[in-house]
């Protein structure tokens, strides 16, 4: 028997039903100057959740004077360290309370698992205490050792920073973001995707009910062509985010470069996973199932590209078949479900005319793919996918953002690095093998930002995580060096 649909909360039903939904902007709710909205649906039905305004260029300007304001006057910019850790673990421990309250509305926006959805609450979470206590700690002013000098160095807060955040994880994402640049003493204007806007501009008014002042957390909800390019448009902006597809970070780094602001590329992959033949065959291709088919693979550090030692290849075949066929494809909120919808029509459709596309190039159907039909849900399905053949196919060289994997062998160590670095995009790699020193030899020659031993998607607090190439520029997340990136840096000379 079917499981039962999870029923919304309370709070969740009165935040969807309040109405149009507005941004929130120097501390206020606030619908725009314009009168023009979009919908926001659920991806596992296709029903609207609600309406929300569309901001144009003039209100995302307006947004950041906003934000400019409030780090001049509101104090934020200039609280000693420990007095800004307080505020903000008062916010942390808000988003813990409500963490219930936040991840449905994830769940049922961008169509995620309920306990994905709060592992990305609590993920937020962590990082907000995570910068503020590491900013607690970090010695801003340095001296010198400068012959007939004295000389220091000073970190100070950038200014406003701007953040543009993809649909796939909008609550993990924000945190990962704003985080550190409000650590470090900036203020933060988020514009989110247009799929997925509902957790942010909520995540906003907690800010605010936690007590920080207002304007230093605003949320500009719009379309992108309009609000996005504003945003990264705008020169009071001090220091730019994006993340999401390479062909969009291009025109985020173009307006960028026009104001000369810096800017942090975080885009997509393609990333390959090198499997060895002693590992355990079984629980390796479990795990890379559950990597490719988390969040119906629409995570930018996936293993898309599987390269699997000659002599177990037919083996792990049979398990990865296996394992596919145990993933229940269904509405995000049931409770037997393992994998849930991508987030909208359009994202459907890329999927599947890869598929169509990488079979007409040749390659082989390992578990057939395709459009899933999920009773009682009008929602945007689709079935895990396995392909294998020359990794020249588009399916395997493009990002496809979705459950597919593609699959090809290799049988010398030296082979397996050359076909794992054979790619434009450069963001995450793993390597699956009991030989520890194999494992560190292969990691390090694998050419991206990331390299991970016998796991796959591993963000520990502390270790930096960023891209390379194609896949981003400009520094990454979850570590002290992207506090150190909010920070600007200036000198202080005095001859002696």
């Amino acid at each position: 028997m079917a499981s039962l649909v999870t029923s919304k909360l309370p709070e969740v039903e009165s935040y969807l039903s309040e109405g149009t939904v507005p941004g929130v902007v120097g501390g206020e709710d606030w619908g725009g100057s314009g009168d023009t909205v979009f919908q926001s649906c659920d991806p596992g039905s296709g029903d609207v959740l609600a309406e929300v305004h569309a901001y144009t260029a003039d209100d995302v300007n307006r947004s950041v004077e906003k934000a400019n304001e409030s780090f001049k006057k509101s104090g934020w910019a200039t609280l000693a360290p420990n007095d800004r850790a307080v505020r903000l673990h008062r916010f942390a421990d808000l988003m813990e309370q409500k963490k219930q309250v936040v991840s449905q509305i994830e769940a049922i926006d961008a169509g995620k698992l309920p306990a994905q959805a709060l592992g990305d609450v609590e993920n937020f979470v962590e990082s907000v205490r995570f910068f503020a206590d590491m900013a607690e700690h970090v010695q801003r002013r340095n001296q010198l050792a400068v012959a007939g000098h004295e000389a220091w160095t000073l970190r100070s807060p950038w200014g406003t920073c701007g953040f543009i955040f993809p649909w796939n994880f909008p609550v993990l994402l924000m945190g990962w973001g704003i985080a550190p640049a409000l650590a470090a003493g900036n203020t933060v204007v988020v514009k989110p995707a247009e799929d997925t806007p509902l957790s942010s501009i909520y995540i906003a008014r907690l800010a605010r009910e936690s007590g920080m002042p207002d304007g230093v957390v605003n949320v500009v909800p719009g379309l992108g062509s309009e609000a996005g390019a504003a945003l990264s448009a705008n020169p009071g902006i001090r220091r730019m985010s994006f993340t999401g597809s390479p062909e969009v970070g291009r025109l985020v780094g173009e307006s960028c470069g026009r104001n000369l602001v810096p800017v942090k590329l975080e885009l997509g992959g393609k990333g390959a996973a090198v499997v060895f033949e002693d590992v355990d065959v079984e629980e390796t291709a479990k795990k890379l199932v559950g990597a490719i088919t988390f969040h119906a693979g629409q995570v930018c550090c996936d293993a898309t590209r599987w390269l699997i030692h000659k002599s177990i290849y037919d083996d792990f075949i049979d398990a990865c078949r296996q394992e596919m066929q145990r993933v229940k494809v269904g509405y995000q909120l049931d409770g037997g479900t393992t994998m849930g919808p991508v987030v909208n029509s359009k994202q459907r459709d890329r999927v599947l005319r890869y598929l169509e596309k990488g079979v007409a190039q040749g390659a082989d159907i390992v578990v057939p793919g395709g459009p899933a039909e999920v009773v009682g849900h009008k929602g945007f399905y689709v079935k895990p996918c396995l392909l294998s053949g020359s990794l020249d196919n588009v399916a395997a060289r493009e990002e496809i953002f979705g459950p597919v994997a593609y699959m090809t062998t290799f049988e010398q160590e030296s082979e397996a690095i050359s076909l794992a670095n054979d790619t434009d995009y450069g963001l995450a790699n793993s390597v699956w093998t009991t030989d520890l020193g194999r494992a560190a030899r292969v990691a390090e020659s694998m050419i991206a930002g990331n390299s991970w031993i016998n796991s796959h998607n591993v963000f520990a607090k502390g270790v930096p995580y960023g891209g390379i190439h194609k896949s981003g520029m400009g520094g990454g997340v979850n570590s002290i060096e992207t506090l150190f990136d909010y920070w600007r840096s200036q000198s202080i000379v005095r001859p002696l």
